[in-house]
């Protein structure tokens, strides 16, 4: 009896893998391994410059990936980026800064080791070439300040006006032509109407509404052209490392863009084998990004009581999707787990290294 059960079970077990390669020969046109899962890629890694944040990732940040650098201002976010850009320059390869916001500092990333010569900085927060046409960076010719004159008639030409756009108004004119006077109005008495809360947070609303609006579709129009720049980079090629500045925008309208985004970028990314670094201050990248590192509150180094030394960042791991194991053997035991935490201390050029 136990023969015959060994048996039937290594007769399904064949039948099953026959099955198996059936199905995979006659879908490996449209699907190849379909029944068969993806190997883990392990992707080549890009210092960070920082030694304790690289010993924590196993080499530095992915190629060919989406890396999201997650934390609130003052958390040493550009920081971590700026040395990640240092050594790709000092390497000799192109980089390029998509800006939001206007919150690059050049003189700080020369002073942080990059090479500008090879960084290309885009500003996308803002209408620039009016600013640098007041201050005298560059002039434009007369013909693209003045407005164009409106094109009358048919189509832009000569002709004339549409005919049916002759009677337009007619309607409106004669009623007001025979329209009778109308009584004065009543004299009313004046009423003193005392504001109340309500009333005040109203008419304070309707206010604030407009710059609200205004506020948002600036929003919205610095994110769509920093998303255009990265898509027009991607498909250009050349660059080994794409920061995307989202940090000085809010949560609310990060979140807004859509997943496909970032799935986009993640293949674009594997193509050209570049690293694409996002800032934010909220998590949008979700399943997009390989890595997804956290900043919290830095803390400030109080060496001198009066003076600035410095600060001391604390990164944490939140999503790492795929690590490089340490040994081949599979242990009966569950390993360990692995810190996912550090912290290092960046000091000022004045208070020198201790």
């Amino acid at each position: 009896m136990p023969e015959r059960r060994r048996y039937g079970e290594y007769h399904s077990m064949s039948s099953a893998s026959t099955i198996r390669t059936q199905i995979e020969a006659a879908l490996s046109q449209k699907i190849p391994s379909a029944l068969t899962p993806q190997p883990k890629t392990i992707r080549p890694k890009a210092p960070t410059g920082i030694p304790v944040l690289d010993d924590l990732l196993g080499g530095g940040l992915p190629i060919g990936a989406v890396t999201e650098l997650v934390g609130a201002e003052c958390t040493g976010r550009t920081s971590v980026a700026l040395s990640v850009l240092a050594r790709m320059t000092e390497a000799g390869r192109v980089c390029s800064w998509i800006d939001t916001s206007n919150a690059l500092d050049p003189v700080s990333a020369a002073a942080s080791g990059v090479d500008l010569n090879r960084l290309l900085w885009v500003r996308c927060g803002g209408d620039y070439a009016t600013a640098a046409t007041s201050s005298g960076l560059f002039s434009l010719p007369p013909k693209y300040l003045i407005p164009a004159t409106p094109k009358k008639g048919l189509h832009g030409g000569s002709f004339g006006p549409h005919p049916r756009t002759e009677v337009r108004g007619l309607s409106e004119a004669m009623t007001s032509l025979f329209r009778t006077e109308p009584k004065p109005p009543h004299q009313v008495k004046e009423k003193t109407i005392h504001p109340t809360p309500s009333r005040m947070r109203s008419e304070l609303e309707a206010l604030a509404k407009p710059n609200r609006l205004r506020r948002r579709a600036k929003h919205y129009d610095a994110i769509e052209r920093a998303l255009r720049t990265t898509d027009l980079l991607l498909q250009t090629g050349g660059f080994s490392a794409i920061v995307l500045d989202l940090a000085g925008i809010r949560a609310e309208y990060v979140a807004r863009i859509e997943l496909s985004t970032w799935h986009r970028y993640r293949m674009a990314a594997e193509k050209m084998q570049a690293c694409i670094l996002l800032l934010t201050q909220y998590p949008c990248a979700k399943s997009g990004s390989e890595l997804q590192l956290h900043l919290s509150s830095a803390e400030l180094v109080a060496d001198e009581a009066t003076v600035f030394c410095g600060m001391q960042p604390h990164i944490e791991i939140h999503r790492q999707r795929f690590t490089q194991p340490t040994s081949n053997v599979i242990p009966l035991r569950k390993p360990p787990q692995s810190v996912r935490t550090a912290s290092w201390q960046s000091r000022t050029s004045w208070a020198g290294a201790r």
